[in-house]
């Protein structure tokens, strides 16, 4: 069995790598050769924590596994990340482990990835300011990889520590973009792009704050009860998603659906748009929604190239198990 540790990832991978592997998976489950395993997901009765397991096959790439872990949410002050997680691969064709592989960047890095997908599939191209809500730790992921997909020319961000924002600030700053901190009305009154990556359990975003042509990347809702749009949004919207059972389960989709102003064969997979089954956006003034409910194929597909990148730098541990 091979094991990748957490401290080899940085060096192994890189945001493109991740952003490729992400959008092949998704054109993989649009085309039923990969699919995820149901989730779960509990809050474990101490430290505040919530633990669970993700798990998916892609008969394509063979990627076969799980991730273990959760959310924390003490660990900053134990110098730590808040998302602590393992993947495991195992060996499609025997069953046996094939690798342990260090999952708490991996896991910031994908689930940038993802929104990032969604905007290069589903943003107008001529978009031009991007708004970000959040800004934790996977906060700077989103924004990094966000730059990549247009020529933004400005980022604005609200938060509900102001503080924290010079995380974002300084990413703007690297990029040579300038930054302003709005509240959420003129954010979204000013926003092309809207990226929202939080914990929160109650909706931050209103419909009437977000214009026409808008896209929005929930990023932050995946666990039931967590909220981060008014669902009038989620049901106004041409709505996309990485996978629809989770959406209307434990993604920002659950309460639309739970209130019957929305259902699930409204919300369409981002594979399909990659792999050309869905044309996508449709209007420059339609607003459109991506429903980022963090997958396990996403871990898995990310995770096989860490692990082959690994072999190849001569930097993954091999033991006898």
């Amino acid at each position: 069995m091979l094991i990748v540790p957490e401290r080899e990832i940085a060096n192994l991978i890189t945001a493109a790598d991740c952003f490729t592997a992400v959008e092949r998976v998704f054109a993989s489950m649009a085309n039923k050769a990969a699919y995820n395993f149901p989730v779960i997901r509990e809050a474990i009765g101490h430290a505040d924590a919530l633990y669970g397991f993700k798990s998916g096959f892609d008969r394509e790439s063979l990627a076969l596994g799980l991730k273990a872990g959760g959310f924390w949410p003490n660990n900053v002050s134990k110098g730590l990340t808040n998302h602590q997680s393992t993947i495991f691969l195992f060996d499609a064709d025997t069953g046996k482990c094939r690798a342990a592989v260090g999952g708490n960047l991996i896991t910031a890095l994908r689930t940038a990835a993802a929104s990032a997908v969604s905007i290069k599939y589903l943003a107008r191209q001529e978009a031009k300011v991007l708004g970000m809500i959040g800004a934790g730790h996977q906060s700077a992921f989103q924004l990094r990889a966000a730059l990549q997909q247009r020529q933004f020319e400005k980022v604005v961000a609200w938060n509900f520590h102001p503080e924290m924002l010079s995380r974002l600030e300084q990413v703007a700053n690297d990029e040579g973009l300038p930054f302003e901190v709005l509240d959420l009305e003129r954010l979204g009154a000013e926003s092309d792009v809207i990226i929202s990556i939080t914990s929160s359990f109650a909706p931050l975003l209103k419909a009437s704050q977000v214009r026409p042509g808008t896209h929005v990347a929930c990023m932050g809702t995946d666990t039931k009860g967590k909220q981060e749009v008014e669902p009038e949004l989620v049901a106004m919207a041409t709505v996309f998603t990485d996978e629809i059972a989770q959406a209307v389960t434990i993604g920002e989709c659950q309460h639309a659906v739970e209130r019957g102003i929305t259902n699930k064969e409204a919300i369409i997979e981002i594979g399909a748009v990659i792999s050309g089954k869905h044309p996508g956006r449709s209007s420059a003034d339609e607003i459109t929604l991506f429903d980022g409910t963090g997958i396990a194929l996403q871990d898995l597909a990310v995770a096989s190239v860490a692990v082959e990148l690994a072999l190849v730098k001569g930097v993954a541990i091999e033991i006898d198990f």
